[in-house]
């Protein structure tokens, strides 16, 4: 899906050839998965970090020329795994931050950059990647008009775009979860329902281009930064490509199959594999256009297909957390996750019998807006603060799955007691961010954007020191 293309003009041909190849696809998958031809080894687990001329395997770009990325190999989460994971991103991290410094720079994990401005916003910025390029090309071809963006929160935004490159202000963690064709629906239905706990308690992106808006605005700047509907098509109810979804699902094929049935291809390009041939043979395929296809559908909770050494496997991509704070909070965050999804999936009475779809997407939203401040509908509790449903009802959950992982319940221990720390102090990136900006303003009544500037300072000292967000001090 990350894959760099040529620059290339697509035709109405190139079109009607790439959805065959995509129906194509799709029939392989489904005889694939009616035939059990899924590898079907431990589930494990990997991450995907975009932060804020790394010469390193485990960096790769992203849609900004300001965003890098580290990918972590994937592992299983058993024994001291968490704990490992945490050192390999504070070492990448480190060395990152060792070599921008050297460029009078730093990195910083934030889910976004609190300095930057509507002038930062211009295809000047856009990485070198032919990819983003096209992949621009292809989306406003579509609106057929400049992007339109809209905030409401304590203050407004709105703002216009030639460009993508907004998207390029959203840096997030990407959770990786591999698990078989037979539970894949269980864990993606898991995943969404637990999406707005995520987002209240990892929320880190209050400010944007000057102006403070949601505890999570990544959320609905990436909603409308890539939308391809103008006006007109949004009246008319056509789905946007950023996408919470519309229903819960009994296999991963529906995913694929909403894929073609609902989005025009972006990026047309075709592959000389068969895949139904490949089959026949005994070989696996790619699935290529499928592949594409799908990573021009931005869903929050994403479906993987990959072939590995021959061996095809299904992952569920978590997309809904910002990068940050610090590199522990990061993890915080990942054990939270890992472990309350394999425990709502493998509930007797899932909570996706319990509530309504539209309900777990009204969530998302609320949780986005609000941070630890939001109240969310969960089934048996009804409306209910942020806070007291984690406290009272998701962290045993949480406990419970790390511990079906077979996680080092030293290690468990820690990282869910950040989180648990996060819901008594009511101290998120988000909040954390917003009184420190209200500190400064008030002290020296300085503007908006030199408190952003030290705000942003103070930030990167913090997130260096590894001390997760919720003791961090809070002074003018």
């Amino acid at each position: 899906m990350g894959r760099e293309i040529q620059a290339i003009k697509f035709s109405g041909e190139d079109r009607r050839v790439y959805r065959e190849k995509v129906r194509r696809s799709l029939d392989a998958l489904a005889r694939m998965l009616r035939e059990h031809l899924f590898e079907d080894s431990p589930a494990q687990v990997g991450q995907e970090i975009v932060l804020d001329a790394i010469a390193n395997p485990a960096w790769g770009v992203e849609v900004g020329q300001f965003n890098l990325e580290i990918n972590v190999p994937p592992r299983r989460l058993a024994g001291d795994a968490l704990a490992e994971l945490e050192q390999v991103v504070r070492d990448d991290l480190n060395a990152g931050d060792e070599k921008a410094r050297s460029t009078g720079t730093r990195l910083v994990m934030i889910g976004i950059l609190p300095t930057l401005q509507n002038e930062h916003m211009h295809l000047g910025t856009l990485t070198a990647s032919h990819r983003f390029r096209v992949l621009n090309e292809q989306i406003f071809a579509a609106r057929g008009e400049d992007m339109r963006i809209s905030i409401d929160g304590p203050e407004k935004l709105l703002t216009h775009a030639d460009s993508i490159t907004p998207e390029a202000a959203c840096t997030s963690l990407q959770l990786h979860l591999q698990v078989n064709p037979e539970s894949f629906a269980n864990y993606w239905n898991a995943a969404q329902a637990a999406a707005a706990v995520q987002v209240a308690l990892g929320a880190n992106s209050p400010f944007l281009f000057g102006k403070q808006l949601w505890h999570e605005t990544r959320i609905t700047l990436f909603e409308q930064a890539t939308d391809t509907r103008p006006d007109e098509l949004k009246e008319q109810g056509v789905r946007p490509r950023v996408w919470f979804g519309e229903r819960w699902i009994t296999s991963v094929f529906d995913l694929f199959e909403e894929n073609l049935r609902y989005f025009p291809a972006l990026l047309p390009i075709c592959e000389d594999e068969d895949p139904l041939a490949l089959l026949d043979s005994g070989a696996r395929p790619h699935l290529a256009e499928m592949s594409l296809h799908n990573g021009t559908v931005y869903r929050w909770n994403r479906p993987i297909y990959a072939v590995v050494e021959g061996r095809p496997h299904l992952r569920v991509e978590n997309r809904v957390l910002p990068a940050g704070p610090s590199v522990a909070d990061v993890l915080a965050n990942a054990a939270f996750y890992y472990g309350l999804v394999r425990t709502l999936a493998e509930a007797q009475r899932p909570i996706w019998t319990q509530m309504s779809f539209a309900t777990a997407g009204e969530n998302l939203h609320e949780a986005a807006r609000r941070g630890l401040d939001a109240h969310l509908y969960w089934p048996g509790l009804g409306e209910v603060p942020v806070a007291e449903l984690v406290l009272r009802r998701l962290l045993p959950l949480a406990r419970e799955g790390l511990s079906r992982w077979g996680t080092n319940p030293v290690h468990a221990d820690r990282l869910l007691g950040f989180i648990e720390q996060r819901c008594i102090t009511g101290q998120t990136g988000a909040a954390w961010q917003i009184a420190t900006v209200a500190a400064i303003s008030g002290r020296g009544g300085a503007d908006r954007q030199e408190a952003l500037r030290q705000m942003t300072q103070r930030y990167i000292e913090h997130m260096h020191t590894n001390e997760p967000v919720h003791t961090w001090p809070v002074t003018a």
